[in-house]
């Protein structure tokens, strides 16, 4: 009987403890809540969470008070329950009480394994990494106002999709392949954006798409996906640095296309000869777009029955516009590949140069060889943004967790079949008639090039009866164009114009 009581007396001594426990645990949540604080002690993601911190920048002289939210927001499975996590940042300025025409700008990044931690810090979020004036990194990292952001004509929320930055899959039987594809990737985040716009009471703002690079194959799905699935019709689509958009380019085209983003590069390294060299750049590319288009194309297009006169002329030629020998493009016939470019242009000199951003330059192992040992420029804005996010997440957002932030997350096997979004995007624009595109693109992107960027847009639209919503603007600077300061203070601007131009005036129906 004593030992009895002597173990009843442990038991309830332990089960006092545990509640204690769990109420000390409630009370840390509650303080969390209220303290804007996520509990976060594992690497298990809070598939809905908000943090909220009060802000302030200078935008082109001006104050701008902000709220930013960092948080995120559930994505379902068709019986309600949570299979996912998208984490989110949301900048919302504060002076301005009627949000009903407060424009709302949804931006991706691409990868498409990639957060959208490269727009927010490098182009339009309210905080800017510490980088030089070019874009290469510098030491003390850390982050500093964005004197160029948009925040001051919109608010800007910055989504991750699954398995980038902070966005998990939480459901262990939900496959991969629900979320990891073309298609799978625009119907979940088109939901996902609903939810979103309800939660914050923005349905009657005008919307925007920014997608950067793979974003814009997800940017330019989702305007069509959000028209006929969601009913949330938008003012304008932007696309960074897009890639081809399912747009058909092989052959001859793909061969040639090339080209005149080859010149551009050998013109910024001071490749070519004097003539072309003292030119400026865009008065110079002109030539080689035209000589691409009504000569190249078709000298491809004879194959191995074009005369060999013609085809050392076409050599020659080539030759002078993109710095690279004669002798190499015709042992090549006439077919250089990115890969020996960005080996081959500076090989004399001893070194390599990027493939996102041709301005970069790289050292391998030998002068040897057929494509570069890594990609500079890659390397380099990894070196920039890793800490600059995680610093900021946590120190200015109070933002707390044990997850990592994944900067390249894993999203393989991921599904191409069944790319029509050049298509889906053009559907959207006819479709209706507030919406407008905006194309902005590096000269020395070598991955998502600016000529084949323009001939995307030609043939966006057959009809060409839509042109006028379709614009495209080109920079000195390589695929994230706003890392050199002068392209970001141009491009920011830009930004601010197309917003304004794509929102009519109060009252206008939308109607040919």
């Amino acid at each position: 009987m004593i030992n009895y009581c002597k173990h009843l007396s442990y038991i309830l001594i332990s089960l006092s403890i545990f509640i204690t426990q769990i109420n000390a645990y409630g009370q840390q949540a509650s303080n969390s809540i209220k303290n804007n604080q996520p509990i976060t002690k594992s690497r298990v993601l809070s598939v809905d969470s908000a943090v909220v911190t009060k802000h302030q920048v200078t935008i082109k002289g001006k104050l701008i008070p902000y709220t930013a939210t960092a948080g995120t927001m559930p994505i379902w499975d068709e019986e309600g329950k949570p299979i996912a996590g998208v984490f989110y940042t949301f900048y919302e300025r504060d002076d301005i009480l009627d949000k009903s025409s407060r424009p709302l700008v949804i931006s991706f990044n691409g990868g498409p394994g990639t957060p959208s931690v490269w727009m927010e810090l490098g182009y339009t979020g309210p905080r800017l990494l510490n980088i030089d004036n070019e874009g290469y990194p510098v030491q003390p990292y850390g982050i500093t106002e964005n004197k160029n952001s948009i925040l001051d004509v919109a608010d800007i929320v910055y989504i991750d999709p699954v398995n980038t930055g902070y966005s998990r899959i939480v459901n262990k039987e939900t496959p991969g392949s629900t979320f990891f594809g073309v298609n799978e990737d625009i119907k979940y985040l088109a939901e996902w954006i609903n939810t979103f716009v309800t939660r914050k009471n923005r349905w009657a703002s005008p919307k925007f798409l920014i997608g950067e690079s793979y974003g814009t194959t997800r940017a330019s799905g989702l305007a069509l996906e959000l028209q006929n699935r969601q009913w949330m019709y938008l003012n304008g689509v932007i696309l960074v640095s897009p890639t081809d958009l399912g747009i058909e380019r092989s052959g001859p085209v793909q061969a040639a296309l090339k080209l005149p983003y080859f010149a551009a590069t050998a013109w910024y390294h001071g490749m070519l000869e004097p003539d072309y060299q003292q030119k400026d750049l865009v008065d110079f590319l002109p030539e080689v777009e035209e000589f691409t288009i009504n000569q190249l194309i078709p000298a491809f297009s004879k194959g191995g029955f074009i005369s060999d006169e013609l085809k050392h002329q076409i050599a020659n030629k080539m030759a002078k516009y993109c710095g690279v020998s004669e002798k190499v493009i015709l042992q090549n016939n006439l077919d250089v590949s990115y890969d020996l470019f960005w080996k081959e242009l500076l090989r004399d000199k001893g070194f390599t140069i990027g493939r996102l951003d041709s301005r970069y330059k790289g050292i391998d192992r030998q002068a040897g060889g057929e494509s570069p040992d890594y990609n500079a420029e890659l390397t380099s804005w990894l070196h920039a943004f890793t800490p600059a996010i995680n610093i900021y997440l946590r120190n200015d957002l109070n933002y707390k967790t044990d997850l990592k932030y994944n900067m390249f997350g894993n999203v393989w096997p991921w599904d191409d079949k069944n790319n029509h979004t050049g298509e889906n995007l053009r559907q959207a624009i006819a479709q209706n008639p507030y919406l407008h595109l905006l194309i902005q693109s590096g000269y020395y992107d070598g991955a998502c090039d600016y000529f084949n960027a323009k001939y995307s847009l030609w043939q966006l639209d057959p009809s060409g009866r839509l042109k006028d919503r379709l614009n495209w603007e080109g920079y000195k600077s390589g695929h994230m164009m706003y890392l050199r300061k002068d392209d970001l203070a141009l491009a920011t601007e830009n930004l601010r114009k197309f917003i304004a131009a794509s929102i009519p005036k109060p009252g206008s129906p939308a109607k040919y």
